[in-house]
């Protein structure tokens, strides 16, 4: 009891030192930031912009930025626009070649096979980046923001050659979805050669599916040499087995083993080799290794 009576002493002692209680103000709400207006207010693509490969890119070079922010790297600074309820004259918009001087700031890749600036689809009124590309949002889940199937977008200006493949019984299983265009091809390659794709020591592309015709050979045949693998063979599809482009395999050989049309490339038949007979119509029977031998200069085996 007696010390109960003490702390009670102490306390009382202690509120009267430290005098009547000051209540304390409540803290001022925090003032309201209005948010400006955004693109995403009017444009729907604005929207669904943050899951755009543009708009991750901006965000990982600028600390995460989004917003307008990432608009305005393509169309310029937007306020005017806005200002002036969506004057489309105060805004920078991307159409036909001139895009591509927009595309170009960022996409600058040059390299010696592939460009952006002058490759094969060099930028014009008729071909440039917007014709493949959609910059806001790529088609059926498309990779590079492609506008389409690449089949189908190459299609629309190669007529001819979806022609060739649709109607040729001999030709890359492209409808098959086996491969594509650009399988072959380098959209961006430079314009030599059609912009066909080379392995990374400069081997023809086709050596990338058909290894076997790799080589290097001891005795190698054609590639390399005096042709190449369209000597023989038609890529997009031919009437013939193989993809050749003679309908026989003898008529084919003779494009250089006679004098009739190349004079100097090649061996001639020998005299026993009388073609005119069917035992002899089918070079391949004999040389059998035909795209290079390790062992035989005539190719036999």
């Amino acid at each position: 009891m007696k010390h109960l009576s003490l702390g009670v002493a102490f306390a009382a002692l202690a509120a009267f030192a430290a005098g009547p209680a000051v209540a304390q103000a409540p803290a001022k709400p925090a003032a309201k930031v209005e948010a400006g207006p955004s693109c995403a207010d009017c444009h729907d693509e604005a929207k669904i912009f943050a899951s755009n490969p543009h708009s991750r890119g901006y965000a990982a070079a600028h600390k995460g930025a989004t917003g307008n922010a990432v608009c305005e790297t393509c169309h310029g600074d937007g306020k005017k626009h806005m200002d002036a309820g969506g004057d489309k004259s105060l805004i920078k918009t991307l159409h036909g070649g001139r895009a591509t001087d927009t595309c170009q700031t960022c996409h600058k890749q040059s390299a010696e096979r592939a460009s952006f600036w002058n490759s094969v689809h060099a930028s014009s009124e008729a071909v440039n980046c917007l014709s493949c590309h959609s910059v806001h949002k790529s088609g059926q889940g498309q990779k590079a923001l492609l506008k389409s199937d690449p089949n189908q977008l190459c299609a629309t200006c190669h007529q001819d050659v979806k022609a060739s493949f649709t109607a040729m019984p001999y030709a890359h299983r492209l409808k098959d979805g086996v491969m594509s265009c650009v399988s072959c091809h380098d959209p961006h390659g430079r314009p030599v050669n059609h912009a066909v794709r080379q392995t990374r020591a400069g081997e023809p592309g086709c050596v990338s599916c058909h290894a076997e015709k790799k080589g290097p050979f001891v005795y190698p045949h054609v590639t390399g040499i005096v042709g190449s693998c369209q000597s023989c063979h038609r890529p997009h599809g031919s009437p013939y087995p193989h993809q050749l482009t003679r309908a026989t395999v003898y008529t084919q050989c003779l494009e250089c083993h006679s004098t009739l049309s190349t004079g100097t490339l090649g061996s001639q038949p020998p005299s026993f080799h009388n073609i005119s007979l069917p035992r002899y119509q089918n070079c391949t029977t004999c040389h059998t290794a035909v795209h290079g031998s390790q062992r035989d200069p005539q190719l036999l085996k």
